[in-house]
């Protein structure tokens, strides 16, 4: 007969969690990612009720209609509201369910490296309201590191170069475990502000969300473009008149908008290379920079990083899923996953939910 104890076991849904400031990513385990969805809620101001998560936010966002919010409940990579965060993490849990069984879960999730006990602590409760039996808590960094491919058993170092949307987190890992790391609180939506700020305060132009994120992603480059003359028309609300309006802007004008933005990351990279170990930086010389996080994705990014730095500069296969993919990996290795869980446990006293029902 099987004991109820192991039985629990193979009833048990083991989910990864990447809750980022724009996306929220779920894999789970045996299934690969099963949720990939915009960190968002749409709120009725009047009610203050949450009338919708996620894609369908997103899909409300900037044509909300009259008493409809649309909100990014995660802020720098960290809970900002946490009522809506719990809510809308709950959701999410439920719908990357497999069949909407009613498993106990199990999850590994991924913080930023300079999280705060306080905000660590927001982030283990919304995980717990959203009915995780057990959560175990990693650093995003050395999370990116094993989804990019580098070994828990490798010794020598790899640098790991997250740009996620809200925050830019650098780690440089060996052994399976961080040596150093870095995190600001800043990422690839301040492109999107300084295009913004451009077009109203130079052209007279009040743009949307959804513009400067199609100009972000797929009209300006991160690196001096070849042909600096290509045009776009963007379109959006004239600040003179107050009537729509478009105008002409090249990628040569928005190149060097953006790059303000760009080189404080490249910045941030050559400012952290400078405060390694001797072995540590020879093994980084030899092997360069792998770059993770939807900013990855970025139109010449890694060019840019590369010249910046002169080092070699690699982009990992799926940048957006390394996080997700590499905190899957956990459930592999049960004596690695308690090794690199952050769970400190005479702060998050709580933290520690045993599945016995």
């Amino acid at each position: 007969m099987l004991k109820i104890s192991s039985l629990k076991k193979l009833v048990t849904d083991s989910m990864a969690i990447d809750l980022g400031t724009a996306s929220t990513i779920i894999a789970a385990k045996g299934r690969g990612v099963v949720l990939d969805e915009p960190s968002l809620v749409a709120i009725n101001e009047l009610t203050e009720e949450i009338v919708a998560f996620g894609q369908e936010a997103a899909d409300m966002s900037g044509r909300e209609g009259r008493d409809l919010v649309v909100r990014a409940p995660m802020i720098g990579g960290v809970v900002g509201d946490f009522e809506r965060t719990k809510k809308m993490l709950a959701h999410f849990v439920k719908k990357a369910k497999s069949g909407g069984s009613n498993l106990a879960i199990q999850a590994v999730m991924s913080m930023v490296s300079d999280v705060t006990h306080v905000e660590q602590r927001a982030l283990l409760n919304a995980a717990e309201d959203a009915g995780i039996g057990k959560v175990f808590m990693m650093e995003e960094g050395l999370a990116a590191a094993f989804g990019a491919g580098v070994l828990p058993t490798d010794k020598r170092a790899s640098a790991i170069v997250d740009v996620g949307a809200g925050t830019t987190n650098i780690a440089i890992v060996a052994k399976g475990s961080v040596v150093h790391s870095t995190s600001e609180r800043f990422g690839s939506n301040q492109i999107n502000e300084v295009i913004a700020t451009h077009l109203r305060r130079h052209r007279g132009l009040q743009v949307g969300e959804e513009t400067t994120e199609y100009l972000k992603t797929s009209f300006v480059s991160t690196y001096l473009p070849d042909d600096i003359s290509r045009t776009i028309e963007v379109r959006g609300r004239d600040v003179q008149t107050g009537s729509p309006g478009a105008v002409e802007v090249t990628t040569g004008e928005l190149y060097p908008v953006v790059e303000s933005v760009v080189r404080k990351i490249a910045q941030l990279v050559k400012d952290t290379l400078t405060e390694l170990r001797p072995e540590v930086a020879a093994d980084v010389y030899d092997r360069g920079v792998i770059l993770t996080g939807g900013g990855a994705l970025l139109e010449g990014l890694d060019q840019y990083l590369r010249s910046f730095i002169n080092l070699p500069v690699t982009l990992a296969d799926e940048p957006r899923y390394a996080t997700v993919n590499g905190l899957l990996k956990m459930f592999d290795d049960q004596k690695l996953l308690e090794r690199v869980a952050r769970n400190e446990l005479g702060i998050l006293q709580n933290a520690e939910v045993p599945f016995e029902a």
